[in-house]
């Protein structure tokens, strides 16, 4: 297994990508971070409890469920990982679990963390909630208003939401608030949502989110006799749910691995969140990545649809992988992704997040064949985007 796609070097690099850019405030909360981190993963009692809660609590495994309707009309063999029906609504809460058992272990007592459509919010105040500790989640005003359902559950569950103000008032800004306030309150824990960040959270999130491509293996082998698909198609963003879909498949070459990212109105319109085809290294968040950026180095406003999807950047494992060609990247339209969720809908009776619509929408730009048993990574649920829906 080429250990670069999935394990960074000790300097936290996926290739030329990663590192920890930081304030020397933070050194210290990095450094404790990475060592506490590198016990649990050889700690049997951390593992069980993991395992444990992922079982009884989230509700895993999650089905791999056969899409007769979808492979017929493509033809091909479509199964859909049916990461919506976890509990909360998405993948978001593997890695909440996985994250919320480590600051325990540290010792923390207050979690602060960032949020764009909210399903990494509402899983944050979910296990904070569980475990008794004080929840603050930043957010985008611009997110708040077109995520109201999850911004009343963050509300209901005990979190304190706080409006980001500035920029473009989405996910960037309220990552950069949440890391302010980490600065300012070093004692706090910071529970990041996607691969993102300085190292060891990329690795680390992938880490507790690989248990979608596990299952995976697992599940398709019990239904059709092998392991692996032929692709494994997932939206990104920062780029959690493809990473955990990936991760175990990154050394299998007959595997092609699919990011798709919004275009927004089209990636010559000025308004499109396509960071992979768009962007250029540079650092954001605390790591070395490929960003959306102009000739000086500021960052561009991205734009989607999507709240989850609309960052400027992508996790570096991703950039990694697809400066070096193992994942293929593509970007479909606001327009593209809102039919693909209707056809989804009106077929099988699953409406998902907006997120997961632009995964499914790449299967119209796809060669597809009978001999193709493709996965497609179904990372949330739709309920939070009904409004949107229904305006469109």
């Amino acid at each position: 297994m080429n250990k670069s796609y999935t394990t960074p070097d000790e300097m936290g690099f996926y290739g030329d990508f990663g590192g920890a850019f930081i304030p020397e405030l933070l050194r210290e909360n990095i450094e404790e971070l990475l060592g506490c981190f590198s016990e649990i993963k050889e700690d049997e009692v951390f593992q069980d409890e993991f395992k444990k809660l992922l079982k009884d609590y989230v509700g895993r495994p999650t089905p791999l469920y056969f899409s007769q309707k979808m492979s017929d009309q493509y033809n091909c063999s479509i199964f859909l990982k049916r990461e919506d029906l976890n509990h909360t609504g998405s993948h978001k809460i593997n890695n909440a679990i996985g994250q919320i058992l480590l600051a325990k272990k540290m010792g923390k007592t207050e979690i602060v963390a960032e949020t764009g459509a909210g399903q990494h919010g509402v899983a944050t105040a979910t296990v904070c909630a569980l475990m008794n500790m004080k929840c603050i989640v930043y957010m985008g005003e611009k997110d708040i208003e077109r995520q109201s359902p999850n911004v009343k559950r963050m509300k209901y569950l005990g979190a304190e939401v706080v409006p980001a103000k500035s920029g473009s008032k989405t996910l960037k800004d309220a990552t950069n608030e949440a890391i302010r306030h980490w600065i300012n309150n070093p004692s706090a824990y910071y529970l990041i949502g996607s691969v993102v960040g300085p190292h060891p959270y990329p690795e680390m999130v992938a880490y507790f989110q690989s248990v979608i491509s596990k299952e995976i293996k697992i599940q398709l082998k019990e239904k059709t006799g092998i392991e692996s698909p032929t692709k494994v198609i997932a939206c990104v963003g920062g780029g959690s749910n493809a990473a955990g879909a990936f991760f175990d498949f990154y050394e299998n070459k007959n595997v092609e691995l699919i990011a798709v990212e919004a275009a927004g109105l089209g990636n010559e319109s000025g308004f499109s969140a396509a960071t992979s085809i768009l962007g250029s290294p540079g650092v954001l968040h605390g790591s070395l990545t490929l960003l959306m950026q102009d000739s000086y180095g500021q960052i561009t406003e991205p734009y989607s649809i999507s709240a989850g999807l609309d960052y400027p950047g992508i996790g570096p494992i991703h950039a990694h992988s697809i400066s070096k060609g193992r994942t293929k990247s593509y970007s479909v339209s606001d327009e593209e992704a809102l039919a693909a969720a209707h056809l989804l809908s009106s077929k099988e009776g699953i409406i998902p997040a907006l997120e997961t619509a632009h995964a499914l929408a790449i299967l119209d730009k796809l060669d597809l064949s009978n001999k193709d048993v493709v996965v497609i990574n179904l990372s949330g649920r739709g309920d939070k985007d009904m409004d949107t829906y229904n305006k469109n």
